[in-house]
């Protein structure tokens, strides 16, 4: 099995990459490939919603989006991991998200999400809410923790000490090893959940439009 790991921040080495590392050791304890791929200092565009993936099967920016969909589609698990800027995620790895999900029409369904946020202090909880959104309209099970899935520090390096922090990050590596695998079980007995047609209901009358 194998967990892509996107790491959102501009610095390789900084305070996101110390949670990501004790996620990819303890996965590794539990038998879980991983692939880190650094995102934030990477030159990625914003989505200007043109549809063309849909014909093109890929988006219309070739850049590391259209690098990370197949690994995506390969993984069975997805983790986003970046610091907090303004209550926010960076903005890098936000245009990156959009456009990865949107333009891959692979069914992620059952692949399980899992996000991690860093931060010298607040907007946490306000950019861990944000990165979930992406699986919970995927139809990806999110993976939880005994905490929600935060490391705090400010300069370089000051992760490596919010204890709690690193030991939610383990906590995560542990149950998302344990629902990946419990997945592959239920698949391989039940297959994944039927779905129904789409149903696109929109909030704009048709009649109101003349």
């Amino acid at each position: 099995m194998k967990v892509l790991i996107l790491n959102g921040s501009p610095h390789p080495n900084g305070n996101t990459a110390i949670a990501v590392n004790e996620i990819v050791k303890t996965l590794a304890e539990e038998g879980i490939d991983t692939e880190v791929c650094q995102i934030g200092s990477q030159n990625i565009r914003g989505c200007i919603a043109c549809q063309r993936c849909a014909a093109l099967g890929r988006c219309v920016f070739n850049d590391a989006v259209n690098e990370l969909a197949p690994k995506f589609e390969a993984a069975d698990g997805l983790i986003v991991a970046s610091p907090v800027y303004y209550a926010s995620a960076n903005a890098t790895l936000i245009a990156c998200l959009d456009r990865l999900f949107y333009s891959t029409s692979f069914d992620k369904t059952m692949k399980v999400g899992a996000s991690v946020v860093v931060a010298r202090r607040g907007g946490c909880s306000a950019t861990f809410d944000e990165l979930n959104k992406y699986f919970t309209i995927s139809g990806m099970p999110v993976a939880a923790s005994s905490y929600w899935n935060s490391v705090h520090g400010r300069e370089s390096g000051e992760a490596a000490y919010d204890a709690e922090g690193l030991l939610t990050m383990r906590t995560l590596a542990r149950n998302m090893s344990f629902l990946l695998k419990s997945i592959a079980l239920g698949k391989a007995q039940y297959g994944i959940p039927e779905k129904e047609p789409w149903q696109p209901t929109h909030f704009i009358r048709e009649d109101l439009k003349d």
